[in-house]
């Protein structure tokens, strides 16, 4: 194989080549609309607390049934999302057992990894394929049965046999009793090699030569960070990466340019972060293929409650209605025996 294609075929992630021709120049996208923060009544705010006490073994109804709702207030909480749709190929060398395949090294230069074809999943599904690159294949004995076809058995070491499991050797079973399993022999075929003393190699599977070539591995991923706008609705962060929201926004394209204008500075500064981020770190080894950015709204409304004689409170947030109530007025201990 020649020098040129061993210096391609290096391993590891390989840098796509310059485009030919230019690249789609990314559509500036309209600003977002101003959207209202949306809000859910009491009776819909008491439905998604009754659930959730109900999945609590522990917890009692009767803040439920009992507690007066006092107040209840609405935050905007923004989400963006940037994902990053991007094609990677890396290559290794390869072997199979011999068995008469075509030997094409040196027929001609082999294609450069990203020269050969590859079929391409629908945008934003992974997906991984390995390719036999052409013009790579040559043929070389086994180097672990030295081209011979079988290798020594390694429960016998190679003799064939072992020691008697009955006798333990000595021939015999009781004083003069000669041993019927070997027949007084002390020994016994062995019986993964059927006493030839070796086995087929696993390596070449008995053909004593192997076919040697290089695969090319293209992986189509998804890349994907998110950024979490601050609220103060005193809701941890972390509970919203459980939920879903409102889509507000979406742009999908070659290359995605920053939102702009978005009436959340810090969104917007997230956006041009982010974008700028994947574009330095993914384009050096990868072909990036589509970019996808959302902002979501998720919902989050405080309430506030009273219950014998003291304020409580819960959050229900997300567009599942899910609730958080960390400080329960009404839990009792549950051992499980």
């Amino acid at each position: 194989m020649s020098l040129l294609v061993l210096s391609v075929f290096t391993g590891g992630y390989l840098p796509p080549p310059m485009p030919s021709v230019p690249m789609p120049v990314p559509e500036q996208a309209p600003n977002p609309p101003v959207w209202h923060i949306p809000s859910i009544s009491e009776d819909r705010a008491r439905q998604a607390f009754s659930t959730y006490v109900s999945s609590k073994c522990c917890y009692s109804s009767a803040p439920v049934r009992e507690g007066v709702i006092t107040n209840m207030e609405s935050f905007n909480t923004y989400r963006y999302r940037l994902e990053t749709f991007k094609e990677s190929r890396s290559t290794e060398w390869s072997q199979e057992p011999y068995a008469g395949q075509p030997v094409d090294a040196g027929v001609q230069p082999a294609p450069g990894p990203w020269q050969i074809a590859a079929q391409s999943p629908a945008f934003f599904q992974e997906h991984k394929q390995t390719i036999k690159v052409p013009y790579t294949s040559s043929v070389k004995n086994c180097h672990l049965c030295l081209g011979m076809g079988r290798n020594p058995c390694t429960t016998c070491a190679g003799a064939g046999n072992k020691v008697c499991w009955v006798c333990n050797g000595s021939g015999y079973r009781h004083s003069d009793d000669r041993c019927t399993h070997c027949n007084g022999r002390g020994r016994e075929n062995c019986s993964s090699c059927s006493g030839s003393g070796s086995c087929q190699c696993d390596t070449c599977r008995g053909k004593r030569q192997l076919l040697v070539f290089i695969n090319l591995n293209v992986k189509w991923s998804i890349e994907k960070d998110d950024f979490l706008a601050q609220d103060s609705s005193g809701l941890k962060v972390e509970k919203l990466e459980e939920v879903s929201g409102k889509e507000l926004y979406k742009d999908a394209q070659y290359m995605v340019y920053p939102v702009r204008g978005f009436p959340d500075a810090s969104v917007a500064q997230a956006s041009e972060r982010l974008v700028r981020d994947h574009q330095v770190k993914y384009a050096q080894t990868s072909r990036i293929l589509q970019q996808r950015q959302t902002i979501e709204l998720i919902p989050i409304t405080k309430v506030n409650y009273m219950w014998k004689g003291k304020p409580n409170v819960y959050y229900v947030y997300g567009n599942e209605f899910k609730v958080n109530a960390d400080d329960y007025p009404a839990t009792c201990c549950c051992s499980v025996m």
